[in-house]
């Protein structure tokens, strides 16, 4: 009948730690601290990651090519016009989708 009063006593010591522990009320300087961390927290930025740098010079030349082969789409239109269809009028179109594509990926990353 002890060991039992003994084991009972002993859980009830147990288990009453921790709320003790949590009952303490804390200082008002130590609540105010740790809400203001934990704004502090909320308030910080995120990090800003660095960008891919960009080869200007492959740019230009890309977009010299751009503006080279754009500038012969006027004549095959005008070749249209008069019944010729240059072969080679569709490869051109689709590299300045191509190159367009690249230059603006290139330039909103």
């Amino acid at each position: 009948m002890t060991l039992h009063v003994c084991a009972l006593l002993l859980m009830l010591l147990i288990s009453a730690a921790p709320t003790s522990a949590q009952a303490r009320p804390r200082a008002p300087g130590v609540r105010q601290a740790d809400q203001a961390a934990a704004q502090a927290e909320r308030n910080i930025p995120p990090p800003i990651t660095p960008h891919a740098t960009i080869d200007l010079a492959e740019l230009e030349q890309q977009a010299d090519e751009l503006s080279r082969i754009a500038q012969t789409i006027p004549l095959d239109i005008e070749g249209v016009k008069k019944g010729m269809f240059p072969k080679d009028v569709i490869q051109r179109l689709r590299q300045i989708e191509r190159l367009a594509r690249h230059l603006r990926r290139e330039l909103t990353q």
